[in-house]
């Protein structure tokens, strides 16, 4: 008997909208067909040769193939890049063409927002879609980096969350979507990104602490209450 299969993405609230977490670090908002990703830090391999550091070349291609399986599975209407989208100012300029047409080819037939980030605050070359600093949806705002105080429904990235859990003895810490009802920061979706621990002081202000979840990426969703987080 073939085991059940396990879902690819679990469904929460925020502010009031359903979304759905999905287990390859994209968001998607159901309602509105609108599918959410941030931080592909496209061409960071390139990014380092040209400094004089050489990273396996394979970043850009692994995170289109990761792309192209979530915009199967979801069809959206539009997708919304959460800022670094490139890893710096010359990676839409200097992208390979082979990786420029799958990039269209991935945005032709949808609306395709590309939010603005500190990595690459201008727009991308020769790609399609339209760029923004910020895009409202209903009870939600989508920007790159989060806001200091207040700000229920902010969707951001940057900051690149991930949660470490000890069991038995063993510690795992994974790339997470860390929310607590009322704004969410996404993880990194590239492939060459790291995370930074949501218990880091770079969150604080940032969640009400006592209702923050940690939905933590692997075979599928993973919810982890704050209290069962542990520092890095």
């Amino acid at each position: 008997m073939n085991p059940i299969a396990r879902p690819p993405a679990t469904e929460i609230t925020l502010n009031g909208e359903t979304v759905l977490c999905d287990a390859s670090g994209a968001l998607y908002l159901p309602d509105d067909r609108v599918l959410v990703i941030s931080d592909l830090h496209l061409e960071k391999g390139a990014a380092y040769a040209r400094r004089g550091r050489f990273l396996p070349p394979y970043d850009t291609a692994a995170t289109l193939d990761r792309l192209d399986g979530v915009l199967a599975r979801y069809q959206p209407r539009l997708v919304i890049s959460l800022g670094d989208s490139f890893h710096d100012r010359l990676g839409s300029g200097h992208l390979p063409q082979i990786f420029r047409d799958r990039l269209n080819a991935q945005i032709r037939g949808r609306d395709w927002c590309w939010i603005s980030g500190n990595h690459d605050p201008e727009p991308p070359e020769e790609l399609g879609g339209f760029c923004s600093e910020a895009l409202a949806l209903g009870a939600l705002v989508f920007r790159h980096e989060p806001t200091s105080g207040k700000a229920s429904g902010e969707v951001a990235g940057h900051l690149h969350p991930g949660a470490r859990i000890v069991r038995r003895g063993r510690s795992v810490r994974r790339a997470c979507f860390a929310s607590d009802g009322e704004r969410l920061i996404m993880p990194a979706f590239g492939s060459l990104t790291g995370n930074l621990n949501v218990l880091d002081r770079a969150f604080a202000g940032i969640f009400t602490v006592e209702r923050l979840i940690a939905y933590v990426l692997g075979a599928q969703i993973y919810p982890i209450n704050a209290s069962s987080l542990k520092p890095s």
